[in-house]
Parts: C-alpha cells; sequence; structure tokens
C-alpha cells in the first residue's frame, strides 16, 4: 500500500532511533515476568512511551469479545492531553474493510485518507468523522490462534509516512501485547476452571491427589487430607499414600493395593473401587483414580485420584437390604399362615369352647386361668378325643399372645424324612426335592404359641432340636448355617405315658422335664357323664344348622344311653355319633341307631373288659367299623376321616400305627 505524503517523518535523528530502539527492548524485557495483575498499567504506560516517540496523538488497544461477534471493545488506551480516550465498543460495521483485514491477520498502514482503496470507502468516512488524519492497524495475534484484537495508532493533526524501519518495531510490540494478554486469558480460564472444579469438588465432596511417581512427589488437597485423616506433617514424599494405605480396611487392602498396582505398571488405565478406611471409625470411600501419563516403557508416570465419602450410601444400602430381608420374611410368613390357615379352616375349634359344667372340667378350666397369663411350657396328657387341643386352644385365647395365630401340628401325621423342615423351616436346595425356601411352623409361631400334638412320635433327632428351642429360643433351617431367634410358647399333648416313653429310651428325658412345667390331664368323657347332656345339644345344634335340619328333641332313654355309654373314642367319638343320629333322623327328634351295637358301658369293670377292648384295639375296632360303613373311601365328605372327625392324614397315620390294612375286610 503507497504511503502518504511525509509530512511528519518521526524519529529524524540518529539519537532518537536509538532511545526508540532501548526502549522496544526494554518494553519487551519488562512483558516477559508481568503478573496479570500488573499487566493493564503496563500496557497503558507502553502506549503512552511509544505514542510520544512517534508523534502519535491517540493509541488503542482494542479486543472482540468473546460473547458479541463483530464487536470491537477498547481495553487499553492513551490519548494525547485534551482528547478524550474511547470507552465506547464499535462494531464491524464502522470499520468494515478494517475488521477483515485484521481477522485476515493483515497489518496496515494510512498516511493519509486518500490510502484507503475504493472498497474501504465506509473506513475512510468513519475516519473523517472522528478527525483521523493517519494511522496503522496491527493485529494481536498468538502462534496458532485466530486475531483476537488490533493495536490501533491515529494522527489527528497531519498526514504522516511511516518509516519502514518502524513498523517491525511496532509488530514486535504488537506481538508482546498479544502474548501477555493471551497469557493472562489463559490463566484467568485455568483459575475460574479451578474455581469451577473446586465447587463442583466441595459439592461432590470429592477430595484430590495427583502423584508424579518419577520423583516421588505427591499433592492433596485439603479434602483428602481431612478424609483420609492425614496429620500435617506428612505431606511430602509418599507420606500421605504410604497413610492412606495403613488404614486400609484389612479386608480390603489387598484388593485395593492390588488394584493400584495394576494401574501403576500401565495394566489398567483406570480403576474405580468401593473400599473401607478405619479412620479411626470405620467409612466407605469410592477411590477413582486415572493415568495423566506414561513413560516409554508403558508405565504410569503420573496419575490423577478423587475419592468420595460413600459411608451413608453405604448405611442406606444395607438398611434397605435388612429391610428387603426383613420383608421376604415377613412374606414369607404370611405366606406360609394363609397356606396353614387354609389347611385348618375346616378343622378344629370345635365348637370354639370347651363344653361342660362337671368338677372334672371346672378343675381344667381354673388351671387354665392359672397358666394362660404366663410363657411356661404346658404339657396335656389324655386319651384320644378328649379335647386336648381344644384345651390349648384356650389357654392360647386367655394368654398375651391371642392377637396371633396358634400354629398347631400334629407329630404324628408329618412324614417321618420331612418332620425336621416342616417344624424349622429349610432353605431352597437343602435336600433332593427341596426347590423353595419354606419358613418352619417355629419360625410361623413366633410371638404366639405352637400346639405340638402327638408330641411323643417325634423322632429322636428332632428332639434334640426342639430341646434348644426351648432352652435358648434359637434354631436354624435345613441348609442354612443362620442362627434365628424365636419366642415361642410351647404347648405339648400325648396320649401316650412319657414317663414310661422316657424309661425306655424312646424319649429323652431332658426334654420331658422341658415340657412337663405345667402338666395338665384332659379327663376322658367317661369320668364326666354329667358333661354329655350339654355336649350332645351343643353337638346337634351344630349339625341341624349346618344340615338345614330341625332337630328338637332327645328321648330320655337316649340320653340315658348316650350317659352309660364308655366312649373310648371320646368327645370325638360323641361328636360323630350326634352327627351319624342327625344325618339318619328325618322327624324333630333324634334318633342314634349306633348305640344299638354292643359296647362297654359305664360301670364295666375294666379288667374284665376282653383284650380286644382295650383302649388302642377299642380305637381300632371302631376306626374299622367306620371303614366299613363307609366302604373304605378315606377321603371326601362322606369318607371315613369326615365321619371320624380327622384329618385324612391323621387317619392315614392312625390306620398304619394300629395295623389296618383294606385286606382285613
Amino acid at each position: 500500500m503507497p504511503l502518504g505524503a511525509l509530512t511528519r517523518p518521526p524519529l529524524e535523528s540518529t539519537d532518537d532511533r536509538l532511545e526508540f530502539e532501548t526502549m522496544i527492548a526494554e518494553l519487551s524485557t519488562r512483558f516477559i515476568n508481568l503478573s496479570a495483575a500488573e499487566l493493564d498499567r503496563e500496557i497503558e504506560e507502553a502506549l503512552r512511551r511509544i505514542s510520544l516517540s512517534l508523534g502519535i496523538e491517540l493509541a488503542i488497544l482494542w479486543q472482540f469479545p468473546d460473547n458479541a461477534p463483530g464487536v470491537i471493545r477498547p481495553t487499553h488506551a492513551y490519548a494525547a492531553p485534551g482528547l478524550p480516550a474511547p470507552s465506547e465498543p464499535m462494531t464491524q460495521d464502522d470499520y468494515p474493510w478494517a475488521y477483515q483485514q485484521v481477522l485476515a491477520g493483515r497489518m496496515f498502514t494510512i498516511g493519509s485518507l486518500a490510502d484507503f482503496p475504493p472498497e474501504a470507502a465506509v473506513d475512510r468516512a468513519t475516519c473523517e468523522r472522528f478527525g483521523i488524519k493517519a494511522g496503522a492497524c496491527l493485529p494481536l495475534v498468538v502462534t496458532g490462534e485466530p486475531p483476537f484484537g488490533a493495536l490501533g495508532l491515529n494522527i489527528l493533526t497531519s498526514p504522516m509516512s511511516w518509516p519502514v524501519y518502524v513498523l517491525p518495531r511496532l509488530q514486535l510490540v504488537a506481538a508482546v501485547f498479544a502474548n501477555a494478554l493471551a497469557r493472562r486469558r489463559h490463566e484467568l480460564t485455568l483459575l475460574k476452571n479451578e474455581a469451577r472444579l473446586t465447587a463442583g469438588s466441595d459439592l461432590a465432596g470429592l477430595a484430590f491427589y495427583e502423584v508424579h511417581h518419577t520423583d516421588r512427589v505427591v499433592w492433596i488437597d485439603d479434602r483428602f487430607r481431612n478424609l483420609v485423616g492425614v496429620p500435617p506433617d506428612r505431606e511430602q514424599g509418599l507420606g500421605p499414600l504410604e497413610y492412606w494405605a495403613e488404614r486400609l480396611h484389612p479386608d480390603d487392602r489387598a484388593r485395593v493395593l492390588d488394584t493400584r498396582t495394576q494401574l501403576l505398571e500401565g495394566a489398567v488405565d483406570k480403576f474405580d473401587v468401593e473400599y473401607r478406611l478405619l479412620v479411626p471409625e470405620e467409612r466407605w470411600i469410592r477411590h477413582i483414580c486415572r493415568i495423566a501419563a506414561l513413560d516409554g516403557s508403558g508405565k504410569t508416570v503420573k496419575s490423577l485420584a478423587v475419592l468420595r465419602d460413600i459411608t451413608k450410601r453405604k448405611q442406606d444400602e444395607e438398611a434397605l437390604r435388612r429391610a428387603f430381608v426383613e420383608i421376604r420374611e415377613l412374606k414369607d410368613r404370611v405366606l406360609a399362615e394363609s397356606d396353614y390357615l387354609k389347611e385348618e379352616i375346616n378343622v378344629t375349634r370345635a365348637h370354639g369352647e370347651i363344653t361342660g359344667r362337671s368338677a372334672a372340667i371346672q378343675k381344667i378350666l381354673h388351671q387354665v386361668e392359672q397358666v394362660a397369663s404366663t410363657d411356661s411350657t404346658v404339657l396335656i396328657y389324655g386319651e384320644t378325643g378328649t379335647g386336648k387341643e381344644l384345651l390349648a386352644q384356650a389357654i392360647h385365647g386367655l394368654s398375651p399372645r391371642r392377637r396371633e395365630v396358634m400354629v398347631k401340628v400334629n407329630c404324628a401325621a408329618l412324614p417321618s424324612g420331612l418332620v425336621e423342615s416342616e417344624l424349622f423351616g429349610r432353605e431352597r436346595g437343602a435336600f433332593t426335592g427341596a426347590l423353595t425356601r419354606q419358613v418352619g411352623r417355629f419360625e410361623l409361631a413366633d410371638r404366639s404359641t405352637i400346639f405340638l400334638d402327638e408330641v411323643g412320635e417325634l423322632p429322636a433327632d428332632v428332639q434334640v432340636k426342639l430341646l434348644r428351642v426351648l432352652q435358648e429360643g434359637e434354631l436354624e433351617r435345613l441348609g442354612s448355617p443362620r442362627t434365628i431367634k424365636v419366642n415361642v410358647r410351647i404347648i405339648a399333648a400325648t396320649n401316650r405315658d412319657l414317663v414310661e416313653e422316657v424309661r425306655k429310651g424312646r424319649f429323652r428325658e431332658d426334654l420331658f422335664y422341658r415340657l412337663n412345667v405345667f402338666p395338665m390331664r384332659m379327663p376322658p368323657l367317661r369320668e364326666r357323664p354329667e358333661d354329655i347332656p350339654l355336649m350332645v345339644w351343643t353337638f346337634l345344634e351344630a349339625c341341624s344348622s349346618r344340615m338345614g335340619k330341625k332337630i328338637t328333641k332327645i328321648q330320655r332313654s337316649t340320653m340315658d344311653a348316650l350317659q352309660r355309654y364308655a366312649w373310648p373314642g371320646n368327645v370325638r367319638e360323641l361328636r360323630n355319633v350326634i352327627e351319624h343320629g342327625a344325618i339318619v333322623t328325618s322327624g324333630d327328634t333324634l334318633q342314634v341307631p349306633l348305640l344299638g351295637e354292643k359296647v362297654p358301658l359305664l360301670g364295666e369293670d375294666v379288667a374284665a373288659i376282653p383284650q380286644s377292648q382295650l383302649l388302642t384295639d377299642v380305637e381300632r375296632e371302631h376306626i374299622l367299623r367306620v371303614l366299613k360303613q363307609t366302604g373304605w373311601h378315606i377321603k371326601g365328605p362322606t369318607g371315613a376321616a369326615a365321619a371320624l372327625g380327622l384329618n385324612a392324614a391323621t387317619l392315614y397315620s392312625r390306620m398304619k400305627k394300629l395295623g389296618i390294612k383294606r385286606e382285613q375286610l
């Protein structure tokens, strides 16, 4: 571009040029180690000295704002005395041609307004408006980056020719300014990023450390120091990380250090582990470490890591896990209780209460009131069918545990191979065929009462486990080592002579004494004939209502016969006889055809009863008689089990025990 007429040649003398060269060298040196805080003052001082040396009235440093494309903003300036320093930004619309030159990184000078090319008409008009007669524009450029501003030198008094030897010096000044400003921009960016990182770390609760492995230097922040508990005198060398390693939980140390070794050897470029620190209380830590630099052999030279205290999360997870376990156990218990209630829904409360006014029954009821409010173990003796289960239900119904269901177990009816799992539960896979987890009856009865009918039938190995439950309130499911605490009140019943069973070695003596805390004997029906009329009317009312009949009369001879009968099957047999009579009765007067058979009567000498009429044989003959009447059908509403008031499984068990087989028909 042609220079304008040389009307004001600067630096005319050799001394002036030497002084200018010295000033440029000094300025370059001053900006080498200049701090960011001193930069603004030094730039404006440099603009002043350059302007005075070259006779420039207005020197401006323009920069492009990051958030406003097409705008140029004055950030530093020198104005000759009497001239205002510019403060308002301008846009590329004011200097469109000059703006494009700066973006292209090209320096240009104007000796006079006539030097503007034709396409710079807008720029020339703007200069005329501001009174600019000559000027120079030098882009601010850092190697490898686009221009971010320009240095503008303006003459307002007259045209000026720019000597060739001045321009390289001005370019040097512009480069010095550009590098200093770029360095400050980077420093500010780093400070902002560091502030953001610090704020983010504070919000996330992250502790940080950096390790230079070649010179064994470790840098840690305050959060790391506080989290790991590093004392102030352990900050140099590998001290902080050695201190950290010492605090690793013994169960986690080998795993964590092995993972860290893999990273140091370059086998992995990152690890993310969770472990415990003892500082001094136990804390859970999440530790994320990355490789920042490797050497030529692939080993780690520098690594960066963050740590976060996740103790609260782990505590919440553990609480949630325990809650899930508790929910699962409660669910299992509810399901088991539901299944149990389904099995029991049609059985046993046998009209809900013990019926009778005899002295024997009043004595029993008094004993019930005495023992019900305690948690003592009760052992009920009595013949089959006397109502031992009703007595257990009465004790439970008056006890503090009455809000929970009483769990009933007929020990004689349980399959021999499944007794233990039924009572104490099992885990899935505990034995072949155990496809699901099963809650045992003792777990089901936790905080309630369990009634163990026919307790004398329990196998010896199960007696040992039952003794432990009685002594310690503890059990283990089959296939599980976990001990389960239960709070169960035990009521047991038997029709055997347990003292004799202990003497013969078939029942544990220590278990007998544990069960026999409060013995109760349920009297057989033949010892309380005065209770029979009341029981007959109770059973008849229930049967008539269920069958839709109105049976309101019983002949005196029938009632006398019922009271004279010895009732080897006791209350259960009486109920069955009354139900049979209700079935066959067509009018309003009860008919009891079964009483026509030859049966032992009250008052007969038991010794005079044929051998076949002893208790077990009487029971055997009675079951055989009912089986014949039902055509050996055991299950169903018209089967022998229903007629005898028994579960089908119980009847099968009794038949097996008494040696009853179909071929004997």
